[in-house]
């Protein structure tokens, strides 16, 4: 996948991209899904320095991140305007094409990160969902810091300060990856 911009953005997994081309995705569907895969990579990264010690799913973040999104392949117009169509539809596309459902429900939890059930692997994919293009959302990232402090054990504010420092490095680059996915069409 290239455009006619330049970027030093991760590829995404292989097995995404065979999905996305059996799915006939557009191609700024493919190039917002590669954004955000980046974007967990710096976030998994981080997290993974910052508490060696904590359980996440590291491999299944960076799917979800790949494939948060599916659904657009059906509900296209959700590129480039609001709704949640795509969710659910995402989730099913995934499961029919083979995807484990512990993976697959990233399609489907992405945008509803404030539930009591969501583990911190789906905090991650919301939030690579948001901070690619340098949007910041204070609920979601006190869910987070409130899993990274309980975690390490280290204070919240200590924590906050910590993730705020990282999201606005990552923030830095969002023109970028902007720039990335509008020199690709919405429709293939």
């Amino acid at each position: 996948m290239s455009g006619t911009v330049d970027t030093p953005l991760l590829p995404l997994p292989d097995r995404v991209v065979e999905l996305l081309s059996e799915l006939g995705s557009p191609p700024r569907l493919a190039a917002h899904l590669r954004a955000v895969h980046d974007v967990a990579h710096q976030l998994v990264d981080w997290v993974e320095q910052r508490c060696p010690a904590l359980s996440l799913d590291r491999e299944a973040v960076l799917f979800g991140a790949a494939t948060h999104d599916m659904g657009k392949t059906v509900h296209v117009s959700e590129l480039s305007g609001p709704g949640a169509a795509h969710e659910e539809a995402g989730r099913t596309l995934l499961l029919a094409h083979g995807v484990a459902p512990e993976l697959a429900r990233f399609a489907a939890t992405h945008a509803s990160w404030a539930r009591p059930d969501v583990g911190l692997e789906d905090l991650l994919v919301s939030l690579a969902d948001k901070v690619w293009k340098n949007k910041r959302v204070p609920e979601l990232e006190d869910l987070v810091v409130a899993r990274l402090a309980g975690a390490s054990g280290r204070a919240v504010w200590e924590e906050f300060m910590a993730l705020d420092e990282v999201l606005a490095r990552i923030g830095d680059g969002a023109d970028e990856r902007l720039a990335f996915q509008a020199s690709f069409p919405v429709h293939g």
